[in-house]
């Protein structure tokens, strides 16, 4: 690292700042911080869901995934595009026709207070847990670059530093600030990956491609794994891939407030749907820079490379194998994508706090101004909390974009369920889904602390969704009609 990647770092972090602030304009109101005023363009939002759900993970950990193993992971994006039609065409429907401000408002709705509460202090934990482990993920290439200017800082330290740079502009610019500073990083680093594998593939005298596959790096359906224990199995990755990206773009407020600001349903349908191939050629792009990589590193293993973790051999390469200032350049992408989806997280927080929960259970009625002023002071709190969810996953060793879905499945399936439940049967109360959302939560957190081999990652949500939904429904069987749902009212209203 020479003083011009430093130097490209400091002013481009400032720059995409200074920028998101510059395009959020003003907020009067917390339509205006939590949904942009429902003004922003599908492309946008489109690049932002894309930007927000991959980040530091699939720049960092995708490349690594590959050149430990293989290119299988790129199965789950099939299911990814499956899941994101069901969400187009059976959620978001349902969000638009109450002028909804998050996703629970449906379950609220629909079961009640109780439900809706419950939904989003899972979200607010389950998001916590993930994006500490994506915050985690943008502290690995910072540590890269600071250990080789013999700057020891650990992992908190940065955490914080980051944390701090992310709350400011977050807290001034609203949901505006978070999706457009998302569009700027994601051409940033897919662009910056793009360069990365020219550089690679210039400095080796073997085909790549050609030796990953002698070594059967580059199988891409795998029929022949356990589809039970093996989270990359073709039924596995599809059916899991699926549901996932049900639940955590139809049933998880970080994402579902991006496809909430744009202008009409149809913008939110092509926005979700876009997202998917997007991601597609996102992954098949890292996972193309991790089988490089192992050529270029003459298929050392991290040991022998002299790293702590398989997440540390892309930024590695970035550091010492690029000229000075592009290096800057990616790491400086790399940095402003975690950051971002850090934003996306704190702003989805606030919002679930504010709507779910403190509007609720509060009687002492807001004016626009003291609402606006709360918001974000929720988005200061969840910043700071933030810091300390960072710090728990440091001394993990599992490539953290494996870690950080594992994570998301705990809550996943029971919160899908619990939408599922509330569509397909019409006697289920607000008791039988609460039961059948902790029932499946219990059980994902079992499977996930104690039996993490047993089952993979990528049917967690299959199995929350079976549970929530087969619970609910057996306990709806005590009831003699169907229940009667609340009236729908539009939220950004009726403050």
């Amino acid at each position: 690292m020479q003083p011009l990647d430093l130097i490209v770092i400091i002013a481009y972090l400032v720059g995409s700042a200074w920028l998101g602030l510059k395009l959020s304009g003003k907020q009067s109101n917390v339509k205006d911080y939590f949904l942009g005023s429902r003004e922003l363009p599908w492309w946008a939002v489109c690049l932002s869901v894309v930007a927000t759900e991959t980040s530091a993970l699939t720049v960092i950990s995708v490349p690594a995934v590959a050149y430990l193993g293989n290119i299988t992971f790129i199965q789950v994006a099939i299911g990814y595009l499956i899941g994101r039609i069901i969400v187009a065409f059976v959620l978001l429907p349902r969000y638009y026709r109450g002028e909804m401000t998050t996703a629970y408002a449906y379950l609220g709705q629909r079961f009640g207070r109780g439900m809706q509460s419950t939904a989003s202090v899972a979200f607010i934990l389950t998001r916590l847990l993930a994006d500490g482990v994506r915050l985690f993920a943008a502290a690995i290439p910072v540590k890269v670059i600071l250990d080789s200017y013999g700057l020891n800082l650990n992992f908190f330290a940065i955490i914080a530093i980051l944390s701090v740079v992310t709350i400011a502009y977050t807290f001034f610019g609203g949901i505006k600030a978070v999706v457009w500073v998302d569009v700027l990083q994601m051409a940033l680093y897919v662009v910056g990956g793009i360069i990365a594998l020219i550089f690679i593939t210039g400095n080796l005298e073997v085909n790549f491609w050609s030796e990953a596959a002698d070594a059967g790096k580059t199988q891409f359906l795998d029929f022949a794994s356990s589809p039970i224990s093996a989270p990359y199995a073709f039924i596995t990755a599809v059916v899991g891939g699926a549901l996932l990206s049900t639940a955590s773009h139809g049933a998880d407020q970080i994402i579902v407030q991006r496809l909430l600001t744009t202008r009409t349903l149809r913008d939110a349908k092509k926005a979700v749907i876009g997202s998917a191939v997007i991601v597609f050629l996102q992954f098949a792009l890292f996972l193309t820079v991790g089988l490089a990589l192992w050529s270029y590193y003459e298929r050392k293993s991290v040991e022998e490379l002299g790293l702590e973790r398989g997440d540390q051999i892309f930024p590695t390469f970035i550091v010492e194998g690029l000229p000075s200032g592009l290096s800057g350049l990616l790491l400086a992408g790399i940095l402003a994508s975690a950051m971002s989806t850090l934003s996306s997280s704190l702003s989805a927080l606030a919002s679930s706090t504010m709507s779910d929960l403190y509007e609720k259970f509060s009687t002492r009625p807001l004016s626009e101004v003291r609402a606006l002023r709360l918001s974000r002071l929720f988005t200061l709190g969840w910043g700071v909390v933030f810091i300390g969810a960072g710090a728990l996953f440091t001394g993990t060793d599992n490539p953290v974009v494996e870690l950080g879905l594992s994570i998301a499945g705990l809550t996943y399936g029971g919160l899908l369920g619990a939408f599922f439940l509330g569509l397909w049967v019409p006697k289920a109360r607000q008791n039988d889904a609460i039961l059948g959302f902790a029932v499946a939560v219990a059980l994902m957190t079992y499977l996930f602390l104690f039996e993490r081999t047993l089952i993979g990652f990528t049917w967690y949500t299959a199995i929350g969704v079976v549970v929530t939904v087969g619970l609910g429904f057996l306990l709806s069987l005590r009831h003699r009609g169907a229940a009667t749902p609340a009236p729908i009212t539009t939220e950004v209203n009726a403050r």
